[in-house]
């Protein structure tokens, strides 16, 4: 005979099951003007994971993204429906400052863009100092810190009034990983992070990602399916504003449920 739980224990389970994810995302709707580009799609991401968003160029991937930490609506016209809960916290509720969300959620774009005019130390400090920090001894540390998280330190120590630009590309963009890591973001945005690069830094920043997931929760657009399969534990596929199939990335890519996904996957149509 099952002994059944007692009320307080049963709470407890679905708090902690509710827990275990970092991000929950309900019904989510991002709009351009009166034109509707992702259409209630409903995800959890887990802590400390790395999820990708697939699917064919327009299908909403990087729209979706900037809604996760708020960025969407700094487009002109652009605004987002429903729900994005970060440790219980509704992002879009109207108490929330979108300032604060975006400090809690880091984003790295697509192309590098280090601050052209600022030192490599000043580009991985500015966030510190805009935010009220003038601790110099803090800073540094944290400098040298968030660079040795983004695998730039050893490149870098002895250049750091150089200019950030002064950088390859795949330098820039791991500096861009460093100036997001600097603020100690809980969850990392990054949206097609390596398009830019060659093979070698593309290879660096996929390094880097399966190392950064230990402390952050990661979530990357891309369009390169064999990166997808390669740094994710989990993987989206989206298909014209719709989400078609969320699952662990050896199901999506080994055993999709969806023939929408099995032809996309394989390169049917994309």
């Amino acid at each position: 005979m099952a002994i059944e739980e007692p009320i307080e224990d049963k709470e407890e389970a679905v708090q902690q099951t509710a827990e275990r994810y970092k991000v929950r995302i309900e019904k989510v709707n991002g709009w351009y003007g009166s034109k509707r580009a992702i259409r209630d799609v409903n995800l959890n991401v887990k802590e400390k994971t790395v999820t990708a968003f697939i699917g064919p160029s327009g299908c909403g991937k990087t729209t979706l993204l900037r809604c996760l930490n708020r960025m969407h609506e700094m487009t002109p016209g652009a605004h987002a429906d429903g729900r994005v809960v970060v440790d219980g916290i509704d992002i879009y509720d109207k108490s929330i400052d979108p300032v604060i969300i975006r400090r809690r959620i880091g984003m790295v774009f697509q192309k590098p863009n280090p601050f052209p005019t600022m030192s490599i130390f000043d580009n991985v400090s500015a966030g510190l100092r805009l935010n009220g920090m003038n601790n110099k001894t803090i800073i540094r540390e944290i400098v040298e810190e968030s660079l040795r998280n983004a695998a730039l330190w050893d490149e870098v120590k002895n250049d750091l009034d150089n200019p950030g630009m002064s950088l390859s590309g795949g330098q820039q963009q791991r500096l861009c990983i460093a100036r997001a890591l600097a603020m100690q973001p809980e969850v990392l945005l990054m949206d097609e992070p390596t398009s830019s690069l060659d093979p070698i830094g593309s290879s660096k920043i996929e390094e880097l990602v399966r190392v950064l997931k230990d402390n952050v929760t990661i979530i990357i657009v891309t369009h390169n399916m064999q990166q997808a399969a390669r740094v994710s534990d989990f993987t989206a596929f989206m298909y014209l504003g719709d989400l078609i199939e969320y699952g662990s990335t050896n199901q999506i890519f080994m055993n999709p449920e969806k023939e929408l996904t099995e032809r996309y996957i394989s390169g049917k149509f994309g």
